[in-house]
């Protein structure tokens, strides 16, 4: 890499610091990536807020550092001087690995602040303020409100706070809480600290700027590559599920085989050999199949390289595994949750899995990233779908294959680069109430309206009025959580100084009481407390199979040992992630249209035109709604949020209904009945506050149950509730 002539533009790397570009040099680079040849002149030519969206493994941490180290390296700052905010520990030690050499170089020290970090290190920061942080917003929140009188010292000449992952912060509690910290350390810092966010799979930029920079969004600059996406190649299969009873009446060699045998058969022959990941929805579903593909690896008499990757195993298990995968030393699969869809540095994978349809298209595509990375490298994908041999006659909804064209619709959005927008729209009460004990905690006591002002306004509370707000303060005050003092400063209560001293005060969502898994001495991970474990037990967990030794209830430790035998374990159900329109509507052109989509394999081709035809026969092209037997179902053909505010509704005229991707479905109900019921609905749409009254559960985040009924019905009504949907005077479906 060599510097332009004398009479020309400097390069991009021309205007970085020397002593980065010496580092450049020794890292073998022979040219700067299209992000980071972009972000230079886009970080250092303005004071704006920036987002830098690029591909997976495009380079954007050293995007976004290269030229904020180059400017603060030069400078004399008497504080620390860089921010970087991370969603996952495991991230932040991953980017402490790939920044400590940069910044010795610099003389600027970079510190890991989480609560795996070193304590000692953390306190020789807080006395001596320099250089780079990483931290989680939990971090964040525990610094803000153990040393908030500190803290100014830290940050008051903070000059840039760099946002990974930007993408996972812009909807749920977290997005909402890490915005609220960027606005009370801005409140801190006595001024408006830069901010640079960087993300591969963003649907909604306005949304982006917006949580950026709330009050002047049309100034955050956008900065994406323009290099392409890897070659793409995907496939749909699709495995029938038999029916247990049907098969035990054939023949032992005419009978098929379990769809998670078969699935698993295929996984073992199609990824053994390289690295690979394997997603699915939920934990016991990791640890089913990791078990199933370590169990037919032993059968084999061959080495496991199938291992399980998810929340509930110990840090020194995942980190095993993750560094099992960058080295490439041996061939591993990875088969995980979430916790691998973010970008971790794992190295390159040959191809990545999905057991299931996506719900998300933005995850569909945080998950494909991980595969392609390296030039001239293709993309692959793998999505397995299961789906009953023989569904039943009377239910339209195992007759229309939802799973198997879920999953077409997905990859027809996906190859059409559509992503969701996002977004965090609502009053969030619970964690409002969590930031307003936080900011107390703070500043050792505040005004309601000093509050008021900071923490509302625009940003993630823009919705909450200072009625609301108000109202907020009282059932605090009701519920003891805070008190007023007689000059009219709000400080914690009896039970909010409670809540504020507990360790688990510092992350706003929930966390479940756990027993941890131990073995010689070492902890596999934890388990929800609601598993009935007795000794004698058999379970299975961290992939492999164990027999429980003994159970103390009062340490929450239960010891086990290696077993022949084991049962998975329940985890706590995770809320399912919302459809949204686009993906409902792609689905019902997926059975109108005749298309022949080639990355479905025989059985997916099969199982699609099976769809197809009970579409047709059904007449759902112009009918949504159908009398079969004692049941109704009610094709709605819109995604989640709609759907719900309909099943409500209904439930407001006493009928119960199951909500679907499509539909809902209501047992033993008379269509005269239902049909009557419609018809109220569509001629005098209930309000969103009558449909709220209906909601169960309500108490759905962390401290709900502080709050009385009325509010979280009136926050539901407001943020919940798809009014559009009782304003169609009728659900017949848009021709396509």
């Amino acid at each position: 890499m060599s510097s332009q002539p004398s009479n020309s533009e400097p390069s991009p790397f021309d205007r970085l610091n020397e002593k980065v570009q010496h580092w450049i040099w020794d890292k073998g680079w022979s040219e700067l990536r299209d992000i980071q040849a972009k972000a230079i002149g886009g970080i250092l030519d303005s004071e704006d807020d920036v987002i830098l969206a690029a591909t997976t493994a495009a380079g954007k941490t050293e995007a976004a550092f290269l030229p904020i180290l180059s400017t603060t390296a030069s400078e004399k700052i008497d504080s620390f001087a860089v921010l970087y905010v991370s969603p996952l520990k495991a991230l932040i030690n991953d980017q402490f690995r790939r920044l400590e050499d940069l910044c010795e170089r610099l003389e600027l020290p970079v510190i890991k602040w989480h609560g795996d970090a070193s304590a000692a290190a953390k306190a020789k920061a807080m006395q001596k303020p320099r250089g780079v942080v990483l931290i989680t917003p939990e971090s964040l929140e525990s610094l803000l409100v153990r040393r908030g009188p500190d803290v100014r010292r830290m940050v008051h000449d903070l000059r840039f706070i760099v946002i990974d992952e930007l993408h996972a912060f812009l909807s749920g509690e977290r997005g909402v809480h890490l915005a609220s910290l960027l606005k009370r350390l801005d409140a801190t810092a006595g001024r408006r600290i830069r901010k640079v966010g960087l993300s591969a799979t963003i649907g909604d930029f306005a949304l982006a700027q917006y949580f950026l920079n709330p009050h002047g969004p049309q100034t955050v600059r956008l900065i994406e590559s323009s290099l392409g996406q890897p070659e793409l190649r995907l496939q749909v299969r699709g495995y029938r599920e038999p029916d247990p009873e049907r098969e035990g009446r054939k023949p032992e060699q005419e009978r098929l085989v379990p769809a998670q045998t078969a699935i698993v058969g295929h996984v073992y022959q199609a990824l053994r050999g390289r690295n690979n990941l394997i997603f699915a929805s939920r934990r016991q579903a990791v640890e089913s199949v990791a078990d199933a593909l370590g169990r037919l690896s032993e059968d084999k008499r061959v080495p496991n390289e199938f291992f399980p990757h998810h929340g509930s195993l110990s840090k020194t298990l995942r980190e095993e595994l993750e560094e099992r995968l960058k080295s490439g030393e041996l061939p591993t699969t990875a088969v995980a949750t979430t916790t691998l869809e973010l970008g971790i540095d794992i190295g390159s994978v040959a191809s990545v899995a999905q057991v299931g349809p996506p719900a998300s298209i933005a995850g569909l595509r945080q998950r494909l990233g991980r595969s392609g990375r390296r030039e001239g490298e293709p993309s692959v994908l793998r999505i397995y779908v299961r789906e009953p041999d023989r569904p039943a006659e009377d239910d339209p909804f195992e007759l229309l294959r939802l799973e198997l064209v879920q999953a077409v619709a997905a990859v027809n959005l996906l190859v059409s680069k559509w992503v969701e927008p996002g977004g965090s729209h609502g009053l969030h009460l619970s964690t409002l109430l969590h930031q307003t004990l936080a900011y107390i905690c703070e500043r050792g006591g505040a005004r309601a309206r000093e509050m008021f002002e900071l923490i509302c306004g625009p940003g993630p509370f823009a919705q909450v009025s200072d009625h609301d707000y108000a109202a907020l303060l009282r059932a605090m005050n009701e519920a003891k959580l805070i008190e007023q003092s007689p000059d009219g400063i709000l400080m914690l209560g009896q039970v909010g100084e409670a809540i504020a001293n507990r360790f688990d005060f510092y992350a706003v969502f929930m966390t479940d009481d756990e027993y941890r898994i131990v073995t010689d001495q070492r902890t596999l991970g934890t388990v929800p407390v609601f598993n009935p474990l007795r000794e004698g037990d058999f379970l299975t967990f961290a992939g492999r199979r164990w027999i429980v030794l003994s159970i103390d209830d009062r340490a929450k430790v239960v010891m086990v040992r290696a077993a022949p035998a084991g049962r998975v374990p329940q985890f706590p159900a995770q809320e399912s992630v919302p459809l949204h329109d686009k993906l409902v509507h792609e689905m019902r052109a997926v059975y109108e249209s005749g298309e022949n989509y080639p990355f479905l394999d025989l059985v997916g081709k099969t199982l699609l035109q099976e769809a197809r035809d009970a579409y047709r026969q059904l007449d759902l092209h112009s009918r949504q709604l159908l009398n079969v037997g004692d049941d109704i179902y009610l094709f709605v053909w819109r995604g989640t949020k709609a759907t719900e505010t309909l099943r409500l509704a209904l439930a407001s005229q006493d009928i119960r209904t199951e909500a679907y991707s499509i539909g809902l479905h209501a047992k033993y109900c008379e269509l005269d009945k239902f049909k009557s019921a419609l018809d109220s609905i569509f001629q005098h749409p209930p309000t969103a506050h009558a449909i709220a009254a209906f909601a169960e559960p309500l108490r759905r985040q962390k401290y709900d149950a502080h709050l009385p009924d009325e509010m979280l019905r009136d926050a539901f009504a407001r943020t919940r509730v798809d009014e559009n949907i009782l304003k169609a005077q009728n659900l017949l479906p848009q021709p396509i």
